[in-house]
């Protein structure tokens, strides 16, 4: 599960940590232990972004993971705290299908999907992952998706048309 951490800066960002892994080193004195930390950062109002860090220890990781979220972050086109349409994205063998749903539904996803919805700020979808369930694949595979995502006004300004022309 996601760990929730609020921060108390000027910002009012959420901060999520998704996963921490542990690898080791054998060297001649013994094992050098390094940790990776995966995290996601949100406004809860459509900005999100994920911010992957490394260090020998666990809280220096996951400051480098945060500062590197904050730094990635993207705005996503949601509408009244869902999706305009469905959308799939892709992240080497991760595949993840996110449909928009009705209020009262809310986050039906699992994982690092779960963490950066709540941190866009979307309420209600449904979601699906498949192939590799590497979380950080995961997070990549969702942030495609959403950056896919294109509201109606984008189109029709593309268009040099009315919302109204294109929605009928």
């Amino acid at each position: 599960m996601a760990r929730v951490e609020k921060n108390q800066s000027a910002d009012e960002f959420t901060e999520k940590l998704v996963a921490v892994n542990r690898t080791a080193k054998v060297v001649k004195g013994g094992r050098q232990f390094g940790f990776t930390a995966l995290t996601v950062v949100g406004d809860g109002a459509g900005r999100v972004g994920f911010g992957f860090g490394k260090a020998r220890e666990v809280p220096v990781a996951i400051s480098k993971a945060m500062q590197q979220a904050r730094k990635s972050l993207m705005n996503v086109s949601l509408k009244n705290d869902t999706l305009f349409y469905a959308v799939k994205g892709r992240h080497g063998t991760t595949r993840v299908y996110m449909q928009p749903a009705a209020d009262g539904t809310g986050v039906i996803a699992g994982g690092g999907m779960r963490a950066v919805f709540e941190c866009a700020g979307v309420r209600n979808v449904l979601a699906k992952s498949y192939g590799s369930r590497n979380p950080i694949n995961v997070v990549r595979a969702t942030m495609d998706a959403l950056a896919k995502l294109r509201s109606p006004d984008e189109f029709a300004a593309k268009r040099g048309k009315t919302v109204e022309e294109i929605t009928g």
